[in-house]
């Protein structure tokens, strides 16, 4: 490995940590609707469980409504109970085929603590990166002690990993304060 390698692979496993970030904050709902609040709710279609966007149409009606259009009549009331039954403290309403999934306005105390679960959630992100950066240097310091390296290039190594960890730590920085605008400003 040489130091463009270990760049390289910090960079992408840095990049990796972002993108679970922010597919952990879709997951944290705020007060208006979105339909990827229902992607990790899962409805058994014969005999194994898939995700809701897979059986039915899933769509917004307004702000603070999503419905859900089964594509077959019997899986009504198997998704109804699937979303009722999640941990996301929704309650769905059957009016014929289609399921009306209304948001309930959050409380204040719920946003405060909403806002230190997405506060939370980025501070174990940052944790990853930092971890990764522990890693990339720990693997440029080996090639020093090989002697594969010169110290100055060691050196430079671990100046442009933390260049990278302190641009992607940003990143992180910016994602959580839009989600927390997101859940005050509602």
């Amino acid at each position: 490995m040489n130091i463009a390698e270990i760049k390289k692979t910090a960079e992408q496993k840095m990049q990796k940590s972002v993108e679970a970030f922010k597919q952990e904050l879709t997951k944290i709902r705020t007060g208006r609707a979105h339909t990827g609040l229902l992607d990790q709710v899962h409805v058994e279609y014969y005999g194994s469980m898939v995700p809701i966007s897979q059986v039915a149409n899933v769509t917004l009606l307004d702000a603070r409504t999503i419905s859900v259009q089964p594509w077959e009549k019997g899986m009504g009331a198997k998704i109804e109970k699937a979303i009722r039954e999640s941990d996301l403290g929704l309650n769905p309403a059957a009016q014929g085929d289609l399921i009306r999934v209304p948001m309930p306005p959050l409380t204040e105390e719920r946003r405060k603590e909403l806002t230190k679960v997405v506060r939370h959630a980025g501070e174990e992100a940052r944790v990853a990166v930092r971890n990764l950066r522990r890693e990339a240097n720990e693997q440029a310091k080996k090639l020093l002690k090989e002697k594969l390296i010169s110290e100055d290039d060691e050196r430079r190594c671990q100046d442009d990993v933390q260049k990278l960890t302190d641009r992607t730590i940003a990143e992180i920085d910016k994602l959580v304060a839009a989600k927390e605008a997101e859940i005050l400003a509602v």
